[in-house]
């Protein structure tokens, strides 16, 4: 009987093989030049035999961690500094990770992660702005309380605990005038909001996942767009964003559409109180999209601005556009408009939001793109053009043309006219990061009047020279000098050079 079933099992085989041989022989028929059967749409791509070949034998070769990792750049873990506190899942790290909640449904779990982060930052400068000179040793504390509760939601604070309403904490003593230390504390939020997906959400609510993403946030929270000039302050007030859109009509990849409505907190220059003082008692309305197309990024937005009493003379409308792209491979640019129209002030009250600002961003792409970048940025401004809205210690409108227009939001370090009311001028400058561990930037920037003596702050030009450098002690550490001196015609000369040591956690 074994025998029997052995000689039935070569049969089958034998029956296999053969049917086998059959039906690659009926494949095979035909013209030698048939194509192979594809969708319509669909053409072959054209290669080259030579390409493909046996994978490499390493019989002959030892396994080599470092080897392997030259493969990488040579790249490791990289040892950051970890948060004050860190309660829950921690911040980046590896698994294995315990299982996620169900509180706010199966299918948006959640994993409750609450840390303390941010930096502490202390300078010393010597100043001269114009009408005094000082020394000032000035800190600041920057304090990030993030609740994580799931992927796409969280509850998030922010304080400064060391400084009030724009005075910080510091040590002062003057040529002329006071000195000693004054010491400001303020624990209230600098911003408070909550975050988070709808879509998301609805899926956890209802237990079936959803075809849409909207992600918003509402409370007092921090709005940056067109890297701060067009916008940055903390509002209370909401967003949303319609994220991932596409056209093919319009040749588009990708558009962000986001909405956003502050009901009060909105800080601007633009409308002031009785006294000619910028206020923050404002509402805002606007619209902004981030537009992927033409080989390169366009940011377009409107918004309107108006004081919450009823001096709505003072409400202004607010348009941007810029586009953004990289030409022939050695020039990224930028190019930016900000109009604003439509205030109307009662009798005795300038309009402080009317005008137009151009702005031109230029830097080379060299054969270290990382880390060695000549720029040069350019501005022309008519009348007196405003962001939509900007914080108290955020600078002015210019304060992204280069290191002269900066301040440092703590010692009052000096810098150029950054409000571009009736004046243009730019900045020339040079950054090189080393190693990536340390910064230096030489600039040359330039501010010159036009138009209007009543519509600009400025008299004659005002021309600096300015040098930061950067230096990474380690993970955590940071140490930063910087130097201003500043040619003003018509007014005293300014200067300062200071002094910053910076802790991360």
């Amino acid at each position: 009987m074994n025998t029997a079933m052995h000689l039935a099992g070569w049969r089958g085989l034998v029956a296999a093989a053969a049917l086998t041989a059959l039906a690659g022989a009926a494949q095979g028929a035909g013209p030698a030049d048939a194509k192979p059967g594809m969708s319509p749409e669909a053409t072959p791509s054209k290669h080259s035999n030579d390409a493909f070949g046996p994978d490499p034998s390493y019989e002959d070769k030892p396994y080599s961690v470092d080897d392997q990792l030259k493969i990488y750049g040579g790249k490791s873990k990289v040892h950051n500094p970890r948060p004050m506190l860190e309660l829950g899942r921690p911040i980046y790290e590896g698994g294995p990770l315990q299982p996620s909640g169900t509180g706010l449904g199966r299918k948006n779990p959640t994993d409750h992660a609450f840390a303390i982060y941010g930096d502490w930052r202390t300078a010393f400068a010597r100043n001269s702005d114009g009408t005094r000179s000082f020394n000032v040793l000035a800190t600041r504390l920057n304090l990030d309380v993030d609740w994580k509760l799931t992927g796409t939601e969280r509850i998030h604070a922010f304080f400064r605990p060391l400084d009030r309403k724009g005075e910080f904490t510091r040590c002062e003593s003057r040529s002329a005038g006071r000195k000693g230390c004054d010491v400001n504390i303020d624990l209230k939020a600098d911003a408070l909001f909550f975050e988070g997906d709808l879509g998301a959400m609805m899926s956890g609510w209802t237990d079936r996942y959803q075809s849409f993403d909207l992600p918003f946030a509402a409370g007092k929270m921090p709005l940056l767009f067109q890297n701060g000039v067009w916008l940055e302050d903390a509002i209370s007030g909401f967003a949303f964003t319609l994220p991932g859109k596409n056209s093919k009509l319009l040749d588009i990849s990708n558009v962000d559409v986001t909405f956003f409505a502050g009901l009060d907190n909105v800080n601007t220059p633009g409308i002031v109180d009785g006294a000619g003082n910028a206020t923050a008692s404002n509402r805002v309305f606007g619209v902004t999209a981030f537009i992927e197309a033409n080989q390169g990024y366009w940011e377009i937005g409107a918004a309107r601005v108006e004081p919450k009493g009823t001096n709505l003379g003072q409400a202004y409308r607010n348009f941007s556009v810029a586009f953004t792209r990289r030409y022939g491979g050695w020039l990224s640019n930028s190019v930016r408009v900000i109009h604003n129209t439509g205030q109307d002030p009662v009798a005795g009250q300038r309009r402080t939001a009317n005008g137009t600002l151009l702005l031109i961003e230029n830097s080379l792409v060299t054969r270290q793109p990382l880390t060695l970048v000549p720029y040069m940025n350019l501005f022309y401004g008519n009348d007196r053009p405003q962001s939509v809205a900007r914080a108290a210690d955020a600078g002015g409108i210019l304060k992204n043309t280069g290191i002269n227009f900066e301040t440092d939001g703590l010692t009052g370090f000096p810098r150029l006219n950054d409000t571009a009311n009736n004046t243009y001028g730019g900045a020339l400058g040079i950054q090189y990061l080393f190693d990536l561990s340390r910064q230096l930037v030489v600039e040359l920037g330039t501010v010159r009047p036009h138009g209007d003596v009543n519509n600009r702050a400025i008299t004659g030009a005002q021309t600096a020279l300015g040098i930061r450098y950067q230096h990474s002690l380690d993970r955590a550490w940071i140490f930063r000098a910087d130097l201003v001196l500043a040619d003003r015609a018509n007014l005293k000369d300014v200067g300062g050079v200071r002094f910053e040591i910076r802790r991360k956690f």
